[in-house]
């Protein structure tokens, strides 16, 4: 009995033990648990009156690192300080689906040629773009305004025309004619801009545009002393080589490029970068908003002044000798009028010349008979009374002198 309740005891101590060390080892842990959250909340406090009290900065050194190029010049992108050189070709798509089994193998052979001729890496990057038509809608804006400043001015032609009453009716029609045309002209291009701005307003038309990205290490020229110039001179050679050796290639394949320039390469990095943004404020608005200017200035008021008052100068003299050509035309129209209208006293002055040198061999009653029917047919012909002109058929000096001076009259007049 003894030794079964010794036992029983050391099992009681032994269980006791156990529970108490699991006690002591539950309560540090709770312990350990409570410090570790007042030095968390400890922390954020102290991060938070750190950030309140001086604010992160960031520097123009971390946007040009994440931005990953250094600057464009020289039709070529330049990375990483100088020691990678970049040039972009712009290719033009072929539609391969719609072609036959002729086309497509040649298109697939030029292509296999294109890859065996590659002696160095490239990339070919595809972006997408929304459509923009503002460009071609300014073209056809600044096109209107010469074709409505043309309007303007036949109109004032046609209206002077008719107020002048100088013109035939067939010469009005002409020109009404001239008119009607450029009317129809001006309607027309209205309707294409505003068919134009409709089709600019669908942001679901998209185009796609590839490009061969084509890199250049200042590392494959080995061990050298050229300075950064030189490098950079070479760099361009070698690329420019390299775009054009491609692009003779790729025309195999009936695919058409062009390495493009420092301002396109600027529009295709801007339109990467900001891919949102440039379907509403492209990189030309940018450039031409003087966006790296550090302020903007305004032309002088003088210049502005010298420069309306120089395009109205120019306005009224254009206007002036419009107005001076139309005036010497009627001048000449009314010549000839005055002429057309004096043909018949010209054709009878003349035939009365004729008359007289043949005086001799007519006879003077034969011719001064003549003379008097050639005169009243003019009469007749103007509806007017004929003007008496006393002719004496006697031979006497006062009437040869009479004759003479008029034949020496009638022959300047005609």
């Amino acid at each position: 009995m003894i030794e079964m309740i010794t036992i029983v005891l050391t099992v009681i101590l032994m269980i006791m033990i156990v529970l108490l060390g699991v006690f002591c080892i539950l309560y540090f842990k709770s312990k350990n648990k409570k410090a570790d959250a007042n030095a968390n909340s400890i922390s954020t406090k102290d991060k938070t009156a750190s950030t309140t009290k001086t604010p992160k900065s960031y520097t123009t050194e971390s946007v040009f690192d994440f931005m990953e190029f250094d600057k464009v010049e020289d039709n070529m992108i330049s990375t990483k300080n100088g020691a990678k050189y970049v040039m972009v070709v712009e290719c033009q798509g072929v539609n391969y689906d719609l072609m036959s089994e002729v086309e497509k193998n040649a298109v697939e052979e030029g292509f296999i040629q294109f890859l065996n001729t590659l002696r160095h890496p490239i990339q070919i990057y595809t972006q997408t773009r929304t459509i923009n038509l503002e460009s071609s809608i300014q073209t056809y804006r600044t096109k209107m305004k010469e074709i409505e400043d043309d309007l303007e001015k036949q109109k004032r032609r046609y209206e002077q025309m008719v107020s002048s009453e100088r013109y035939s009716q067939e010469e009005l029609n002409a020109a009404f004619y001239e008119l009607t045309k450029a009317t129809n002209l001006y309607e027309y291009g209205k309707d294409i801009i505003y068919t134009t701005e409709r089709m600019s307003l669908n942001k679901n038309v998209l185009n796609q545009k590839y490009y061969v990205v084509i890199p250049y290490y200042p590392e494959e020229l080995g061990e050298n002393n050229f300075d950064k110039q030189e490098i950079r001179n070479l760099a361009f050679s070698e690329l420019y080589t390299r775009a054009q050796s491609i692009i003779r290639t790729l025309s195999v394949c009936g695919v058409n490029g062009h390495v493009l320039d420092s301002n396109e390469l600027v529009d295709l990095l801007y339109v990467a970068y900001n891919r949102d943004d440039a379907e509403v404020y492209g990189i030309d608005k940018a450039i031409g908003a003087g966006y790296d200017e550090l302020y903007s200035t305004a032309p002088d008021v003088l210049d502005k002044k010298m420069k309306t008052l120089n395009e109205q100068i120019e306005r009224q003299a254009f206007e002036k000798a419009n107005q001076k050509v139309i005036e010497a035309k009627s001048e000449k129209q009314k010549a000839l009028e005055e002429r057309q209208e004096s043909q018949e006293d010209l054709i009878a002055q003349l035939a009365a010349v004729i008359i007289e040198q043949n005086r001799a061999m007519i006879g003077d009653d034969v011719a001064n008979s003549a003379i008097e029917k050639v005169q009243e047919e003019v009469q007749k012909k103007r509806r007017r009374p004929r003007k008496s002109e006393n002719v004496n058929e006697g031979g006497t000096k006062e009437n040869e002198q009479e004759v003479k001076t008029k034949r020496r009259r009638t022959t300047k007049t005609a």
